[in-house]
C-alpha cells in the first residue's frame, strides 16, 4: 500500500457549485455577512454535497476509534496504561460526555476497537471484532506496529468509511478513546511540522502535573528520533510512532474524502491523523472541519499547517469527540439557514420618463428656429 495513491483519488469540493451557493446567498433576505461564519459553512456544505440550496444534515454519526498505547507505561497520562476499555465501557453505558451529548442530539455513536489492551470478552463483539492487535508498542524505544499491522489498520479505517458512506451517513464527527494517544499524536505532529518536543507536548485530556508533563516531553523527544528517518513514507511513520487507532483514523479520513463525506475533527489525535493524511493527499483537508480548540499546542500546530480554523473555543479538553460533537448543531444551523431563508423580493423597475420622451419637432433649436427648418437667406 502507498498512501500517496490517494492524491489521485481525492478531488476538492465542487468549486462551481460553491460559486452558485455564493450567488444564492447574495439573493437571500438577510444581508450578506450578517450570519458570520454560518454563511461560509453553508457554502462549504453546498460544494461538498453538490447541491444548491444545501441539503439538511439528517444522518450524522459519531465514529470513535479506540486503542491503548504502550508509551502510557511511562506514566505520561492522567490515566493508567491499558485502561482505554474503561472509556469505551462508559461510552457504551451512556455515562461519558460524548454519550450524553449524542443522546441529547439524537446522534448514533459507533466505537471501533483498533488496538485496545484488554480481553475481548469485556466488550461487545460489534466493538472488538475489528481489532488489529492488542495495544500498540512503546514508541520511544520500539515501533508501535509492524508494517503489516499498519496497513491492516489503515484498511480498517477505509472499510469503516465505506460502510458509513454506503449507509447514508452525511457527516461524521470523528474522535478517539485512547490512553497515551496524545503522546503519539504530539510525536507525529512534531515530526511533520519540524518542531521540538517541548513545543507540541500538552497536558492531555485528563490533565497532568508538571512532573508527568516532563516525562511526556521526554517520551516525545525519544520517539521523534525514531520518527524522523521515516518521514518520507506515511505508512512507515504510522507504524513507527503512531498506533493502530491512529493508523485506522488516517485511513478513515482519506477514504471519507474519496467518498465525499464531510468529517468534523475533534482534538489533537484526530488532528495528527489529518496531518498525516494531508501529507499523502493535499486536497483531503478540504473535506474536513475543525470542531473545537482543545488547548493542546500540537493541535494548534497541525490545524495551522492545514489552514483549518476551529468552529468553537469553549475550553473543552475531555476529548472522546465531545468538542467536535458540540460543533454539530452549528453546522446543522448553517445548512438550515442556507436552505430555508427566503429570497429577497426584487424591486420593480422604474422608467425614467425624461430619458424616454420623444423630442418635439416644433421645439426651437439653439438659435430660435424650429428644429429641421432651413435658415432664411438674404432677400434679393
Amino acid at each position: 500500500m502507498n498512501l500517496d495513491d490517494f492524491s489521485d483519488l481525492i478531488e476538492r469540493p465542487d468549486g462551481g457549485v460553491r460559486r452558485d451557493a455564493e450567488e444564492h446567498r447574495e439573493r437571500l433576505a438577510v444581508p450578506v455577512g450578517a450570519l458570520g461564519r454560518l454563511d461560509e459553512l453553508g457554502e462549504w456544505l453546498s460544494a461538498a454535497q453538490q447541491s444548491v440550496p444545501v441539503k439538511a444534515i439528517e444522518r450524522p454519526r459519531v465514529v470513535l476509534f479506540a486503542g491503548d498505547h504502550g508509551v502510557a507505561e511511562l506514566d505520561v497520562s492522567g490515566r493508567s496504561a491499558g485502561t482505554a476499555h474503561e472509556l469505551v465501557r462508559a461510552a457504551l453505558d451512556g455515562a461519558s460526555p460524548v454519550a450524553v451529548l449524542a443522546r441529547r442530539f439524537s446522534v448514533p455513536v459507533r466505537i471501533v476497537d483498533a488496538g485496545l489492551d484488554c480481553d475481548p470478552e469485556l466488550l461487545p463483539e460489534a466493538v472488538v471484532r475489528h481489532r488489529v492487535r492488542r495495544g500498540s508498542g512503546r514508541i520511544d524505544v520500539e515501533d508501535a506496529l509492524t508494517a503489516e499491522e499498519a496497513e491492516q489498520a489503515v484498511r480498517l479505517g477505509m472499510r469503516i468509511a465505506d460502510e458509513e458512506a454506503d449507509s447514508g451517513t452525511d457527516l461524521v464527527v470523528l474522535g478517539d478513546l485512547s490512553v497515551g494517544g496524545t503522546t503519539a499524536a504530539a510525536t507525529l505532529i512534531a515530526a511533520l511540522c519540524g518542531t521540538d518536543a517541548s513545543v507540541v507536548t500538552g497536558r492531555g485530556g485528563a490533565g497532568i502535573d508538571d512532573l508527568t508533563w516532563m516525562r511526556k516531553c521526554a517520551a516525545v523527544r525519544d520517539a521523534l528520533r525514531r520518527a524522523r528517518p521515516v518521514l518520507g513514507d506515511q505508512l512507515e511513520l504510522l507504524a513507527a510512532v503512531g498506533g493502530a487507532d491512529l493508523a485506522a483514523m488516517t485511513g478513515f479520513l482519506l477514504q471519507s474524502a474519496v467518498r465525499r463525506m464531510p468529517v468534523v475533527l475533534d482534538g489533537v489525535v484526530s488532528a495528527a491523523c489529518a496531518l498525516v493524511a494531508q501529507r499523502a493527499a493535499f486536497r483531503a483537508p478540504d473535506w474536513w472541519l475543525a470542531g473545537q480548540v482543545s488547548g493542546e499546542p500540537a493541535q494548534a500546530k497541525a490545524l495551522d499547517r492545514m489552514a483549518l480554523t476551529p468552529l468553537l473555543d469553549h475550553g473543552v479538553t475531555v476529548g472522546e469527540g465531545s468538542g467536535a460533537l458540540l460543533a454539530l448543531p452549528l453546522v446543522q444551523a448553517a445548512a438550515a439557514l442556507a436552505a430555508e431563508l427566503p429570497v429577497r423580493a426584487q424591486e420593480p423597475d422604474t422608467q425614467d420618463t425624461q430619458n424616454t420622451q420623444e423630442p418635439d419637432a416644433r421645439e426651437p433649436d439653439g438659435h430660435g428656429a424650429p428644429a429641421g427648418a432651413e435658415p432664411a437667406g438674404p432677400t434679393a
